[in-house]
């Protein structure tokens, strides 16, 4: 099949039938060794002197072997890594449907001002006398995330997501124990629809959860709220929108019932880039919620850190926030490291958090402003609606084909009978050159395949995008299973036994040993 250029539809389709090449390499897309296998454990790229005689302060812990690291030359190791990273997907080189992830573009002006002498190199033990830019921009922060939740107090010192929601957890408790309520009030309720940070950050603290069902509509029904309601319960935990990608149309009616049982409400703040300039939190009646500053105000995401995961209290919450926290005296910023006497539960980290990423956050808010961070949102839940509506006559919608907020979730309904499972699919999308979307997830719905385009995407990426994955829902429906059964056929490797590599993973590489050569 030919687009409107000529060139084949499937990318790579013509070179199914061309003849292995003697290196491996395809093109530009190069085969790359293991570090291990390409360098020598007998030489190395660097010349290091011998030292002069010293007394080792390691206490006898120096290493007695070798240390069995390969020795590169400069090209050699700068070649490995080029290679290797260009065998990576990424935000910049592509859309990524992520769902529940939003993976949006993280703008280099952002980055330009991270790297600012002051900030790039600003330590957290220095004096706070030399480091008062850095604490007006933890400051400045704070306050614009009090402003667009309307909440009075916000811990900055969490370093993630899921940290965040220990920190907003941690305060919950902490007020519970407060009115003498700590061994009384031990249960959490989670919807089922919850991430799965949710659950565990409840029981980590010693809570047990209660699970709230769905609705067939997605939502969560405050009628059952209520009904789990009682003196054992602390807290509920809520995302709003949940990762349905649904609003909670009903939130200020949960709310209420759980603020009349004496409970909290704690509110996942994941999805919170769909109602930026919308809604305020606070407006809702939440008590607790972190911002994922990734998520929602473009800071690198992914790579293991660092992170940021803010969290905004309300008044009933308000005194038990953590230490640190930057307090303004005059013209003067003084970064609190200790609250003897107070209610605050303690501290949860080292210092007061992720500078870098708070730069970058900021600088987002400032450039967008108060008009283009609602726009922001507005464009996320555009973009994922021009998804659904123009995917909605092929593959099939859990709870009807209506507006959803920044994600489009599908099911695995119209695949039925097509020997084609969701994992297929997704497989099938990496040879297109597409990162695979959220499978299998919410779990409250089989087969989920969950799309997050951000706002980030233009309308022809998202017309190629949606073009792509009609044209891999059209052959998955007319019987072409091999497309998607034997995927990916073009990645650098082919699809692996995930399952055998979860159980039984290889964690240390050795030589292969020598293959006997039959005699002449």
């Amino acid at each position: 099949m030919l687009n409107s250029q000529g060139r084949p539809t499937r990318a790579g389709a013509a070179s199914e039938k061309a003849h292995e090449t003697f290196t491996g390499n395809h093109a530009l897309q190069l085969e790359e060794a293991l570090i291990f296998e390409t360098g020598r454990l007998e030489v190395t790229g660097v010349d290091i002197d011998e030292p002069l005689p010293f007394t080792s302060a390691l206490g006898g812990l120096e290493r007695t072997s070798e240390i069995g690291l390969p020795g590169l030359s400069e090209p050699e190791t700068m070649r490995h890594y080029v290679r290797l990273s260009q065998k990576n997907y990424a935000i910049d080189s592509g859309i990524y449907p992520l769902g529940s992830c939003t993976m949006k573009h993280n703008p280099r002006l952002n980055e330009r001002l991270a790297r600012l002498p002051g900030f790039a190199d600003v330590h957290p033990l220095q004096p706070q006398s030399t480091a008062q830019g850095a604490l007006a921009v933890i400051a400045d922060l704070a306050h614009w995330l009090m402003t667009l939740t309307n909440m009075p107090a916000v811990a900055m010192s969490p370093k993630a997501g899921a940290h965040g929601e220990l920190c907003g957890m941690m305060a919950i408790k902490a007020a519970i124990a407060a009115k003498g309520e700590g061994a009384t009030r031990n249960v959490v309720l989670v919807p089922e629809s919850a991430h799965g940070t949710n659950p565990a950050t409840a029981a980590l603290i010693g809570f047990q959860v209660r699970a709230i069902p769905a609705r067939e509509d997605g939502t969560v029904d405050p009628v059952q709220v209520q009904a789990a309601l009682g003196p054992e319960v602390a807290a509920i935990m809520l995302t709003n929108p949940n990762t349905c990608g649904l609003f909670e149309k009903d939130i200020v009616e949960i709310a209420r019932v759980v603020h009349d049982a004496g409970a909290y409400f704690y509110c996942d703040g994941a999805n919170f880039t769909a109602i930026v300039g919308k809604v305020r939190p606070g407006d809702l009646g939440i008590d607790a919620m972190h911002i994922n500053l990734h998520k929602t105000f473009s800071t690198p995401h992914g790579g293991g850190g660092p992170g940021a995961g803010p969290v905004v209290l309300s008044d009933r919450l308000a005194p038990f926030a953590p230490v640190p926290f930057v307090l303004r005296e005059g013209s003067w910023l003084r970064l609190v490291e200790h609250a003897e006497g107070e209610e605050s539960f303690g501290r949860m980290t080292a210092f007061h958090g992720q500078m870098g990423m708070f730069v970058r956050a900021l600088a987002y808010m400032l450039s967008h402003g108060s008009d283009g961070l609602k726009q922001a949102s507005e464009d996320a839940v555009l973009n994922a609606n021009y998804i659904r509506a123009s995917l909605a006559d092929l593959m099939s919608l859990p709870f009807g084909n209506r507006p959803c907020m920044h994600e489009a979730l599908f099911d695995d309904v119209w695949l039925k009978d097509t020997g084609i499972t969701t994992l297929d699919f997704a497989k099938a999308m990496i040879d297109e050159g597409y990162h695979p979307m959220t499978m299998y997830f919410p779990l409250v719905v089989h087969g989920a395949m969950l799309i997050e385009p951000t706002e980030s995407e233009s309308k022809a990426s998202l017309d190629l995008f949606i073009a792509t994955l009609r044209d891999l829902a059209l052959s998955a429906r007319n019987g072409e299973t091999e497309r998607f059964t034997n995927a990916p056929h073009f990645a650098p490797r082919r699809r692996l036994d995930e399952t055998r590599a979860a159980r039984q993973p290889i964690l240390k590489w050795t030589p292969p040993q020598p293959v006997a050569q039959a005699a002449e």
